[in-house]
């Protein structure tokens, strides 16, 4: 028996202009069907795993906090088109022999872009 990843799930406040923010970066379609109750990114274009955005009126204290870390040649230009589809830069690292930017999307959950 095996397990898969098969979603990465963000608890937000409006689901469908969540999506958009994440598709916009990734060049990609938000699935069809999108509210801003529950939306995905991925699933029609056969990504692994899917990006789940559900709306959550009150996001509980002391829940998990999880990150996305994204690899690219190009991570510089990543960071700047985040930015410019409304994310936010909020700092440069060079550690462990790995070099990335941290960055905010416009409700606030972190991600990584690294250099590949």
């Amino acid at each position: 028996m095996t397990l898969s990843l098969g979603n990465v799930t963000f608890d937000c406040h409006n689901a469908a202009a969540l999506a958009d923010f994440y598709a916009q970066l990734l060049d990609v379609p938000v699935d069809p069907e999108a509210s801003e109750f529950f939306a995905t990114v991925g699933k029609s274009a056969g990504l692994s795993p899917v990006l789940m955005f559900i709306q959550v009126p009150d996001k509980t204290p002391g829940k998990n906090v999880v990150h996305l870390d994204y690899h690219a040649t190009a991570w510089r230009d990543y960071i700047e088109r985040a930015v410019s589809l409304g994310g936010k830069h909020i700092g440069d690292f060079d550690e462990y022999g790995m070099q990335w930017a941290t960055l905010a999307d416009p409700e606030g959950n972190l991600f990584d872009v690294g250099k590949e």
